[in-house]
């Protein structure tokens, strides 16, 4: 409709002022530890609660955010009807319900490249932004003599950016570890103290008690590297999930298990730092498997879902290139030769699907990208028919594995890939370490390994891979641009080359 409908904040109206968080009354059992017990608290200075000392400089930035505790309260709140109409549904008289209810949280941390003003001259400010937010994913009751917990709150779209609460917002560059982590500190901390802790909160009339289980599976691969302490994603050790080195994972494409955690890496990093058994730098590190700095805030081992889209259609892409190129018949071409075969794939994929070429691999892109119909358009230039069907057989498993996790619930609605998913990755594997060996030769990508070895551990672990994706933070990234006034990365300067 083109209306505005975002106001700032003083103009809003007192309906509205009930959507945002210090709204409504709670209260903690026990008490949240060095967390103030007022609950009447809105948007504060994301510095705060960070002391400073005189020698310290102190963070050169700009940040805002909710108190955790009540941004949480805010979104149950905003989620009254449904948990009421959850009860009823499940034939629960609510006014013995008061207790024993759990809350499974979503968090989701993801930066932004360029959000300077634009105005269309002086000199560009690289301002970027680091967005955090968090999505209730589920309400669950324990109801005595049970053992398990009945779900009476599902979110059915956990990868929009309407069930995506922003919590905190900060003009951070997400690589500045030091200034990243001092603001995200009070939100850990907080978030601790709200674990060993029960929310008690007016819903449905009566006064019900919650506890929360908070997940961190929103962070793409460079930002989990980051809060985990681990290399940064070119190091040896390609996988957050497992030990795996490169060569191994390239070797060894599918049989890995998970064994990293939060608790592991910590101990890892105390073993990095006091090195007990005086070993030299890269004994070391290979006893720490890559963990050399402190793991600073806990998330779960998993897979991101859009990063693994983006991920693996840049390798096809390349892959696509090569095959044009023919480069398994011929070692290292030039740069010239390689610029030439990927302007021709460019502008195959522009003429035939419509695809303008892009300076960075987005979701759209790659979703268009990795479907039959474009590698049909790619094998038009590929001159040996072997590989033509090579080059389909790939993508047709690719297409068949990809559903199984991107779909928020794959046990129901794609349970025949499910079953097949170790079958197909393995015969994937077999592809790649014959056919495309020239690729994978000691070495593979960080998404490929994980797509290929952990999706059917995950998947029995959480029961999908897709719901637990970063998407909703991604396209909230969307509406702060907005906000900004600022459309930026829509410029036509790159579509003109080529």
């Amino acid at each position: 409709s083109g209306r505005q409908i975002f106001q700032r904040l003083h103009t809003l109206r007192n309906a509205e002022k009930e959507l945002l968080p210090g709204y409504h009354q709670f209260e903690w059992q026990p008490a949240l530890k060095n967390v103030s017990s007022s609950w009447d608290v809105g948007i504060i200075d994301g510095l705060s609660g960070w002391t400073t000392f005189v020698e310290d400089v102190p963070a050169d930035t700009i940040s805002r955010r909710f108190r955790y505790d009540v941004a949480l309260v805010s979104a149950l709140k905003d989620l009254e009807e449904d948990i009421m109409e959850g009860l009823r549904e499940r034939g629960l008289d609510d006014s013995i319900c008061t207790s024993g209810f759990t809350v499974v949280v979503k968090e989701s941390c993801d930066g932004m490249g360029d959000v300077s003003e634009k105005h269309g001259n002086g000199p560009a400010v690289p301002e970027k932004a680091v967005r955090f937010s968090f999505t209730i994913m589920s309400v669950s009751i324990r109801v005595e003599g049970e053992d398990d917990g009945i779900t009476i709150f599902q979110e059915p779209k956990p990868n929009s950016e309407l069930s995506c609460r922003p919590l905190c917002l900060m003009f951070v560059d997400e690589s500045d570890h030091e200034t990243l982590t001092a603001i995200l500190g009070p939100v850990v901390a907080e978030r601790k103290a709200m674990m060993e802790s029960r929310l008690i909160i007016s819903v449905g009339g009566l006064l019900r008690s919650f506890r929360f289980f908070f997940r961190g599976t929103g962070y793409d691969e460079k930002m989990v590297r980051e809060m985990e302490g681990l290399e940064a994603s070119g190091s040896t050790y390609v996988c957050t999930l497992c030990d795996s080195t490169r060569a191994e994972a390239s070797q060894n494409m599918v049989l890995h298990s998970i064994t990293r955690s939060h608790d592991e890496n910590l101990e890892r990093y105390e073993i990095w730092r006091k090195n007990p058994f005086s070993e030299s730098a890269d004994e070391l590190r290979d006893r720490v498997k890559g963990v050399s700095a402190k793991p600073f805030m806990e998330t779960l081992p998993t897979l991101d879902a859009l990063h693994c889209d983006i991920g693996n259609a840049t390798e096809f892409y390349k892959i696509f290139q090569d095959e044009i190129g023919e480069v398994y018949q011929r070692s290292n071409p030039s740069r010239e030769e390689r610029r030439r075969w990927r302007s021709t794939l460019d502008k195959q994929l522009r003429n035939k699907l419509k695809l303008k070429p892009v300076m960075r691999m987005n979701g759209n892109y790659a979703r268009r990208l990795m479907t039959r119909e474009a590698v049909e358009v790619v094998c038009e230039l590929v001159p040996s028919e072997e590989r033509r069907e090579a080059l389909k057989r790939l993508m047709d498993l690719y297409v068949q594995m990809k559903p199984v996790w991107r779909s928020t619930c794959p046990s129901r609605d794609c349970p025949d890939q499910l079953c097949r998913y170790s079958y197909n990755s393995q015969q994937f594997a077999d592809l790649l370490s014959t056919t495309f060996k020239y690729r994978y030769d000691g070495k593979i990508t960080n998404y490929l390994h994980k797509t290929l070895a952990h999706v059917p551990e995950i998947i029995e672990r959480d029961g999908s891979i897709g719901a637990w994706a970063s998407e909703g933070n991604e396209s909230g990234n969307k509406l702060f641009r907005r906000f900004r006034k600022m459309n930026a990365r829509q410029s036509k300067t790159f579509e003109l080359e080529d």
